[in-house]
């Protein structure tokens, strides 16, 4: 890493016409040795959350062995190079089990109970949330909340209760659900776009003419890298071309879509290949945490309930139905071959975390993700033994390569009361917590 004398500040962003443009972590933002010594020893430490919906084919998943030791499951495998960085929580229990609803409600908060009626929406403050409070107070966006399905913001979609249990894992408060973004347009220009006046006239523009938003700032760009190492210079033109490519996708697909451009106030509709829509979604993620835009993210790889079909990897049933699989060997199979196309895509998303440089270590190692599901056995709407992985360094705080087993009636509302102590937010409680969970020494390892 090269040195600076003069500092670019971390925050520094490029604003155009109906543009904002922050810049990923560059040399020039390091001042001196000191200030390197300093970041090195407390990175910036980020937080996400990625959810699988319908539960998880558990003799798929859940390694028989544990400590170190531990055996690669099929549903697993695609986690191999990340091994290191990987830890398998078994044995913890949903805080709220009541069908689909208290899956997804309880995943990020430990809300003990929810709501009577589809009218009555109740839960607990999720830890993004309460993350938000804190880290967004260094970043343009508090948090960032998306996902693969657009949300029903009414009615009833389980059990008679609200659609809102099913279609988030975000709650700014115990009444107030936070909406998931699936479009991938909305997402990209919360992102990039100019919340001035002047803004939607110049985002109708842009896109009328297809221009990307980078051109209102191309002369700051130029300026910039007149002023930066030549490693610098390389590592903003990368940066752009990314910027540039999830544009140009973003495009392809309203253009698919038949979306007539004069809408352009409008979301779009993301791309109809879900390959396509998921990769948009963990480009635009990564993009926020690459610039520091957002410290907190949460992703839903689905809804709970959800009926998508995933015929490319053969599985043409509806996931929902095939997860209440009687405990059918040949629909057990077809689960795990879904568990284990999500941890595929979520393999390539971790790939390119960890090849990203991130002061003196990478964008994984400065983070903790949580990866799992609100059920075990969806046949059951089980909420027992819940499929939980924690993934990343932990910015220095994780130990991964290993499988933790816990015993007794464990509440994985603890292990969310841990996580807040790792990212420096320690709690007395939170939903029916019993106290911090032992992710360290467990099964003596």
């Amino acid at each position: 890493m090269t040195i600076m004398k003069r500092a670019l500040p971390r925050r520094t962003i490029l604003r155009g016409l109906g543009a904002t443009v922050a810049l990923p972590l560059l040399d020039a933002m390091v001042p001196a040795a000191s200030a390197l010594a300093q970041t090195a020893a407390r990175p910036v430490h980020r937080f996400q959350a990625i959810y699988a919906p319908n539960g998880m084919a558990m003799p798929y998943w859940t390694p028989a062995a544990e400590g170190t030791g531990f055996e690669l499951t099929p549903i697993l495998a695609p986690l191999a190079p990340f091994r290191n960085q990987l830890l398998v929580l078994s044995g913890l229990r949903s805080s709220w089990t009541y069908v689909h609803a208290g899956a997804s409600a309880s995943f990020l908060t430990g809300t003990a109970r929810g709501g009577q009626n589809e009218t009555d929406v109740l839960a607990s403050t999720s830890i993004d949330q309460l993350l938000a409070r804190e880290l967004g107070k260094d970043t343009q966006l508090a948090s960032l909340e998306v996902s693969m399905d657009k949300a029903a913001n009414a009615g009833q979609c389980t059990a008679g209760l609200s659609c809102a249990y099913t279609q988030t894992i975000s709650w700014r408060s115990p009444t107030i659900p936070l909406p998931m973004e699936n479009n991938p347009r909305a997402v990209f220009e919360r992102l990039f776009g100019d919340s001035g006046s002047a803004a939607p006239a110049a985002r109708r523009a842009r896109r009328q003419q297809k221009q990307s938003i980078l051109d209102s700032v191309n002369d700051k760009l130029r300026h910039l890298k007149l002023a930066v190492g030549a490693p610098d210079r390389a590592k903003i033109d990368e940066y752009t071309e990314a910027v540039r490519d999830v544009e140009r996708r973003i495009q392809k697909a309203e253009e698919q879509n038949d979306v007539d451009p004069a809408f352009v106030e409008q979301p779009q509709g993301p791309p109809r290949v879900f390959e396509d829509h998921v990769q948009l979604m963990f480009d635009l993620q990564f993009l926020a945490l690459q610039t520091d835009l957002t410290r907190v993210v949460t992703f839903m790889l689905g809804r709970e309930q959800s009926t998508r079909s995933f015929p490319q990897i053969g599985v043409p049933n509806a996931h929902h139905p095939l997860s209440h699989h009687q405990d059918d060997p040949e629909r057990v199979a077809l689960m795990s071959k879904i568990n284990t196309y999500h941890v595929e895509l979520v393999s390539g998303y971790l790939a390119r975390l960890r090849a990203t440089s991130d002061g003196d270590g990478s964008l994984l190692d400065h983070m903790t993700i949580l990866y799992g599901a609100g059920i075990s056995n969806s046949t059951r709407h089980s909420g027992r033994n819940l499929p939980l992985l924690l993934i990343g360094g932990g910015a220095g705080r994780l130990k991964g390569g290993r499988h933790l087993r816990y015993a007794g009636d464990t509440t994985n509302a603890n292990l969310l009361l841990t996580l807040l102590d790792k990212l420096d937010m320690p709690l007395d409680r939170l939903g029916n917590s019993t106290g911090k969970l032992d992710i360290e020494t467990l099964s003596g390892v």
